[in-house]
């Protein structure tokens, strides 16, 4: 259970997006799955607070089912990336199956030309033909923010493994609902506090 992605990925896979190259104190902050009745209001609320823009990968079912919060998210400024119609595997699905579900996503909001795998699950293949059209964004910090009862070590996993250029995946369902209510704003708080800053540029 990796909170902080080990190197070798990156030199496995270099033409996937894992860390951002930057000197300065800036943060990807990324949630994944969504638009989510319960827990889209809840991040956005916490971001506008705080002035803070992040990039949501959204599941193309979900977006069908809630119009009016991926306007939200839009409208509050934020990115939309492509995470699969259905929450597709990608080790699991058929190449054509998942290359159609990620299209079908595609053409129900326009969004930023940027991909995001379900489950970070993708192969060699799928790798080589979807790069000639996005960005495919991975992580370097992965908070674990589904898992029950979670909150306090949620923020430790963030505070204690960001770095400059350092991309954050957070969720946006139902599960993690409560773990982002106890401690998501604190961990951007304190983030800021310590000096950085969060971007939403890919």
């Amino acid at each position: 259970m990796f909170v902080k992605t080990p190197k070798i990925f990156f030199k496995l896979f270099p033409s996937i997006i894992w860390k951002k190259n930057t000197d300065e104190k800036k943060l990807w902050l990324t949630f994944d799955d969504g638009p989510c009745l319960k827990t889209t209001p809840l991040i956005l609320s916490i971001l506008n607070d705080l002035k803070i823009k992040a990039t949501f990968f959204l599941v193309g079912q979900n977006i069908e089912q809630f119009p009016e919060l991926t306007n939200e998210i839009i409208k509050s400024g934020h990115i939309v990336g492509n995470h699969t119609y259905s929450h597709k595997d990608g080790f699991i699905t058929n190449n054509a199956i998942y290359f159609n579900d990620i299209e079908k996503n595609n053409k129900i909001e326009n969004k930023a030309m940027i991909f995001r795998p379900p489950y970070g699950r993708i192969t060699f293949t799928q790798i080589k033909y979807l790069r000639k059209k996005y960005k495919i964004i991975m992580w370097d910090v992965f908070t674990w923010d589904f898992k029950k009862n979670r909150s306090k070590r949620i923020k430790k996993n963030i505070l204690n493994n960001v770095e400059k250029g350092s991309i954050i995946v957070l969720h946006n369902n139902s599960k993690s609902y409560q773990n982002l209510k106890e401690s998501l704003k604190s961990s951007l708080v304190e983030l800021k506090n310590l000096g950085y800053s969060f971007s939403t540029t890919w």
